[in-house]
């Protein structure tokens, strides 16, 4: 029994999700694998094997690998994959844009978004936004895996010593071609790995007023800013902040939530962060009934006054 995890990297390094599902893998009890798809990536093939618990590195270096694109990263995962019996992703945008094409054209069903291995054939996986969490045997020869990232303790980043093993690039798939990228740049930490966590909701007010009231405590506490969907849609915040089912699923060590109602969808994101704190003035919100400690009152004085007694 052997399992492959398809790394997430930029061809320098890889990325931490990655490390979450090394760990999964790694919990099915057999060898685990690691395939970088890229381009002038050996230095990410390198950091690959050096993960703890990581036995090989299959490194398929390659033009047409070089941005990522799911069409040909799929072919290359196909064209190694009768030697697997899992294959692993993490549940990120890129895991979910290259598993699914590999799962179809296995013909098995992807198992997604898993928070807990049972055994080599039985998993776990959050289901109705997170209220019930599925129990799931497969019996395909092949299982395709996407792995919630919060769910499992990433692996030590040093302490393994695999070899690398080149193998043959595939050809372009020519399905699709990169055009540009943009990526938001920011002295805050990452919002999927940030351990403190300042969050606004549509009870904030406007984009003007977000900025003043959360930043200054997001400042404070060296924290990532995120928002609830609500935020999002009324414009107040980009749609990258977003927490919940249909955003980013975090769990901090801290998350304090502001002017946030606490809706299912938003929850779904955010529950199992450590400590959760609810500020809102409405004694009747959702949000209170999962936050560990909740404060009553009008966010635009209770905040200020906050930062203010964190000096």
């Amino acid at each position: 029994m052997t399992a492959l995890v398809i790394a997430e990297h930029d061809n320098r390094s890889v990325r931490a999700a990655t490390l979450t599902a090394v760990t999964a893998a790694s919990q099915c009890g057999g060898d685990v694998h690691v395939l970088v798809a890229g381009w002038n990536a050996a230095d990410a093939a390198a950091a690959a094997a050096r993960i703890a618990g990581v036995s090989k590195v299959l490194l398929a270096d390659a033009p047409c690998l070089a941005d990522g694109l799911a069409e040909t990263v799929a072919e290359q995962v196909l064209a190694v994959a009768s030697d697997y019996t899992h294959i692993f992703s993490s549940a990120t945008a890129y895991g979910k844009n290259i598993l699914p094409r590999v799962a179809a054209k296995l013909d098995v069903a992807q198992l997604s978004d898993i928070v807990k291995v049972d055994s080599a054939d039985t998993f776990e996986r959050p289901i109705y936004a997170g209220n019930i969490i599925a129990t799931v045997k497969s019996s395909d020869a092949v299982k395709v895996i996407t792995v919630r990232s919060t769910a499992f303790d990433a692996a030590p980043a040093q302490g393994g010593s695999a070899a690398v093993e080149n193998v043959a690039a595939v050809a372009d798939a020519g399905l699709s071609q990169f055009v540009s990228r943009e990526v938001s740049k920011s002295d805050r930490p990452e919002l999927t790995a940030a351990k403190i966590i300042v969050s606004g909701g549509r009870g904030v007010g406007s984009a003007d007023n977000y900025t003043a009231v959360l930043a200054p405590l997001a400042d404070r506490l060296g924290a990532a800013l995120g928002a609830s969907r609500a935020a999002v849609d009324a414009g107040f915040v980009p749609n990258d902040y977003q927490v919940g089912q249909t955003g980013k699923i975090v769990a901090p060590q801290l998350y304090i939530a502001v002017g946030i109602s606490g809706a299912i969808q938003h929850l779904a994101g955010m529950k199992d962060s450590k400590v959760i704190v609810a500020i809102n003035k409405d004694a009747d919100a959702p949000i209170f009934s999962v936050a560990d400690y909740g404060l009553l009152g009008d966010l635009n004085t209770a905040v200020p006054e906050l930062v203010a007694m964190l000096g």
